[in-house]
């Protein structure tokens, strides 16, 4: 069998576009070449990667197993040649995130971490945890960072800090005399949510069967800073990070309150798929991330093969 590079970039082009002449074009080939590239990459292999149809292009089984690995195979090629530029220290490292993340605690992070090291640059994407995971197990991204409990599978996972959700409410909100309360006793006022595809609503949502808090949204919106605005205008309340609730209670009234849920209490993990694979400028963003302990109350200690 004899693969060539340039085959497995034009499959994975197409295969991402869903449409063979998209494909092509991105592979700057017209598509009657494209298309008789993919049908040698099937005689090399012995099997049907793909469905064609006037609507596009589908994987089959086979196809999918393949994307897998030409993903691994060419990120790391990427991560070889990273290793031979600029002393290990350039290339680009990708980075899928939860809402927190990315909202909070990593624009300070990164632009702190990337005045030290310049010839370094991220690509950094907002998803839920559950595609988080599954983009570092595919390759589509080299680390992973979310909060909480999930399946992470054969993954390597190092804990940098923890934080805890609370309730923010208006001053005057009849709630806001208490100090804790229970996430069920909330759902009988009027919720604030963060926006569709947000880490955040989804992990709520996922209650929602047990607590009705669909029912108890009434607006939702981008960011913690618009939620914590909202909730001190007096629309609702919403479910907050405390490293998030606390810096806006700094500049707007509101009450914050501690949820007894066993759940509103959430580690902050980066996870990747090996750590010894990746080039050197992506195991010292890890290494940082982990030693700084960002986003939380409670640094932790960095493994030892950090």
């Amino acid at each position: 069998m004899h693969i060539q590079l340039q085959d497995l970039q034009l499959f994975v082009q197409i295969a991402e576009a869903e449409n063979l002449t998209r494909g092509a074009k991105r592979a700057f080939l017209s598509a009657p070449a494209a298309s008789a590239r993919i049908k040698g990459l099937e005689e090399q292999l012995g099997a049907q990667v793909m469905y064609r149809s006037n609507k596009g292009v589908s994987l089959t089984m086979e196809g999918e197993t393949l994307l897998h690995h030409a993903r691994l195979i060419l990120r790391q090629l990427d991560f070889l040649k990273d290793d031979f530029t600029n002393g290990g220290m350039g290339g680009r490292v990708r980075i899928f995130a939860n809402t927190t993340a990315v909202t909070e605690f990593l624009p300070e992070f990164l632009a702190r971490f990337l005045a030290d090291h310049p010839r370094l640059s991220v690509d950094l994407q907002e998803t839920l945890t559950h595609d988080i995971l599954r983009g570092i197990q595919d390759g589509t991204a080299d680390l992973g960072i979310f909060s909480g409990d999930a399946d992470t599978g054969d993954l390597e996972v190092f804990r940098f800090s923890r934080d805890r959700l609370l309730l923010a409410a208006p001053e005057n909100h009849p709630l806001a005399t208490a100090s804790e309360i229970s996430f069920a006793q909330t759902l009988e006022h009027e919720h604030i949510g963060l926006h569709e595809g947000s880490t955040l609503l989804a992990f709520l949502g996922g209650l929602m069967e047990k607590n009705g808090y669909e029912r108890a949204l009434r607006i939702k919106v981008r960011s913690f800073e618009a939620m914590c605005r909202m909730v001190e205008a007096g629309v609702g309340i919403g479910v907050v990070p405390e490293s998030a609730a606390r810096r806006h209670a700094r500049t707007m009234r509101l009450s914050l309150l501690r949820l007894r849920d066993d759940w509103a209490l959430r580690d902050r993990c980066v996870a990747v798929r090996r750590l010894s694979a990746l080039p050197r400028g992506a195991r010292v963003l890890v290494d940082a991330l982990v030693r700084s302990g960002v986003g939380g109350d409670l640094p932790v200690n960095p493994p030892d093969q950090l």
